[in-house]
């Protein structure tokens, strides 16, 4: 069977982002509300997913919202619109989103989230009405957050295998993120500034040695060009990157995030294929494996640096419990599982 094309996923994804916005007022609603979208598309208004969103105005004019979507290439720059109160809701990664809510932000964590069955727990228990109190934060609610997948390590050189020789070795780091330029330098990696627009084109035209990313933005951001012909992609989870669907409270009614959070986790498993077949799309010859072995010393040290994290307050405590409990559940035999 033939797998579904680049455009077919976009497409998947969009419907996904737009359905977050378009569930919290029901057809029987009498009053049109008039609300701004923040869309981030690192192509812009001309890119993919911004084109298709786009698509969705009329059927969220149906059910009472008047969208007026506004594509950003500048993640940061959709941030800080939002936050200037010209947008009502915003679509960001989860650390960019941690700036709105330390709790929701802290579910990138360095290893805190290991895998698909984790994620899915996770995204379970925050689905619940009585986790509400922790994704309000002052005049913010994080209305719905949705799976990217896991973060793998990409590299140029594929004798670049293990932590010792990431030594000295150029790594796109996004600089706003504390963790990340942490994490780089933690392994003696040399810390490249870099934000969602420029990393790729750092990586493929070879300003880095390294950079990060999930499966699904290998095809759409052109990683291959610069894993061609002698890089890879180390497949051990470094963090697992999610989506969040951020609203300005005082604007949208009081049951809308929930309503949001019921949609976003209906649909979960249609996340989960568009991620699955973003990694069955890699190449098979692309993917580097580390022993056994190493990857519970890579879990060691993602520990060391996550806790470090959370001691100087850049994790919420609250998400950091939450996620070990549930790594615990799913493999009681981890090391941390006996403190």
């Amino acid at each position: 069977m033939k797998s579904p094309n680049l455009r077919q996923r976009v497409a998947a994804v969009a419907a996904l982002c737009a359905s977050l916005l378009l569930a919290p007022v029901s057809q029987a609603e009498e009053s049109i509300l008039e609300r701004s979208f923040c869309v981030f598309d690192p192509v812009g208004a001309n890119g993919p997913l911004f084109a298709i969103t786009k698509t969705f105005q009329p059927v969220a004019l149906k059910k009472g919202i008047k969208l007026d979507l506004r594509a950003y290439t500048d993640e940061k720059v959709a941030a800080e619109d939002f936050k200037a109160g010209q947008c009502d809701a915003v679509l960001l990664t989860g650390t960019r989103a941690r700036q709105f809510n330390k709790f929701t932000g802290s579910l990138e964590a360095m290893g805190a989230v290991p895998g698909e069955e984790e994620m899915r727990l996770l995204y379970n228990t925050l689905s619940q009405p009585k986790a509400r109190p922790f994704l309000i934060d002052g005049p913010y609610e994080v209305a719905g957050v949705f799976p990217g997948g896991a973060v793998y390590l990409h590299t140029r050189d594929r004798s670049i295998d293990s932590v010792q020789e990431l030594q000295g070795k150029r790594i796109a780091t996004l600089d706003f993120d504390t963790a990340s330029v942490r994490m780089v330098r933690h392994v003696g990696a040399s810390v490249v500034g870099s934000n969602s627009a420029n990393f790729a084109g750092k990586f493929n035209n070879g300003s880095v040695d390294l950079a990060y990313a999930p499966a699904v933005a290998y095809s759409p951001l052109e990683l291959y060009k610069g894993v061609q012909p002698d890089g890879g992609v180390f497949k051990y989870a470094l963090a697992y990157m999610n989506f969040q669907v951020i609203i300005h409270r005082d604007r949208f009614p009081d049951d809308a995030g929930q309503m949001v959070r019921d949609q976003a986790i209906s649909r979960i498993d249609e996340a989960y294929k568009i991620i699955n077949q973003a990694e069955a799309d890699i190449p098979d010859d692309v993917w580097m494996y580390p022993p056994q072995e190493d990857v519970a010393e890579y879990d060691k040290m993602l520990r060391k640096v996550r806790l470090s994290l959370l001691e100087d307050g850049v994790y919420d405590e609250r998400a950091i419990k939450l996620m070990k409990a549930i790594r615990c559940r799913v493999d009681g035999s981890r090391s941390e599982c006996a403190s």
